[in-house]
């Protein structure tokens, strides 16, 4: 009887780190590499077309992380992880105590293997208990995590408080991010890639280099030339959706229907 492979997706940013996965599944002849991915953004379209079994999964990527990109994911099509990480301390407990585990960079050929056989047993058994974990860390975190409830604003002398569910959206303004609140605008000093993390990614979501969006003021996603979207506010405010952010701000867009 033949033994069905393993599929598996490997998602990095970095080069290096992809390929020494690569060599080592290389050896492994169940498990089969379905394709790579460098972007948050491209793992959550792979992962929705492709339906793989196994991905490996880095925690830390620019625009978009690998809880988010698990977050982006419809529970039922969540495959077994394996995270990758050099940061996230708190993260690596939490997986080594469940039937998700996790590799810290960078990890030996013994490591790697004790991970690997971890995600075969899980895949084997078919136990359903790994992704319940999963989805109770995923939930964890997110409740953990302390998002911004209001941002204070100092102009003129004066301070202002601005809650964060009143920004219409965000623009980045160099060193400051424009706060768009209804007809009013704010100069907030921080940068976008500082304040992005501190809001609640389910409330906001990254659409351009140099904008965010508050999802409650979303009316409609547009066709633009070239193959371009533009996304329209309630406001009639319109803006560009870049390519890279495509992805999550659609599967967000769909989970609110």
């Amino acid at each position: 009887m033949k033994i069905r492979q393993i599929q598996t997706l490997i998602v990095d940013d970095e080069l290096w780190a992809r390929r020494r996965i690569v060599s080592l599944l290389k050896a492994e002849p169940d498990i089969q590499l379905m394709g790579e991915c460098s972007t948050g953004a491209d793992a959550i379209r792979s992962i929705l077309q492709l339906s793989p079994d196994l991905i490996f999964l880095d925690v830390q990527m620019p625009n978009m992380d690998g809880f988010e990109v698990l977050d982006s994911v419809p529970p039922k099509q969540l495959p077994l992880v394996i995270f990758a990480t050099a940061y996230d301390k708190y993260a690596l407990h939490a997986f080594d105590v469940h039937a998700v585990d996790y590799l810290l960079k960078p990890f030996d050929e013994e490591r790697f293997q004790k991970a690997l056989n971890r995600a075969r047993d899980d895949f084997r058994q078919r136990n359903e208990l790994a992704q319940d974990t999963l989805r109770a860390l995923l939930e964890s975190v997110r409740n953990d995590r302390k998002f911004l409830r209001r941002l204070v604003v100092k102009s003129a002398g004066r301070i202002i408080f601005v809650r964060s569910i009143d920004v219409d959206w965000l623009e980045a303004s160099g060193n400051y991010v424009t706060l768009h609140v209804g007809r009013e605008s704010h100069l907030f000093r921080t940068t976008m890639n500082a304040l992005e993390p501190k809001l609640d990614p389910e409330q906001f979501v990254r659409i351009h280099r140099s904008a965010i969006v508050n999802l409650d003021r979303v009316k409609e996603l547009q066709p633009w030339f070239h193959g371009e979207q533009l996304l329209l506010l309630k406001d009639g405010t319109k803006l560009s959706v870049g390519r890279g952010f495509r992805a999550r701000l659609e599967t967000l867009l769909q989970n609110e229907v």
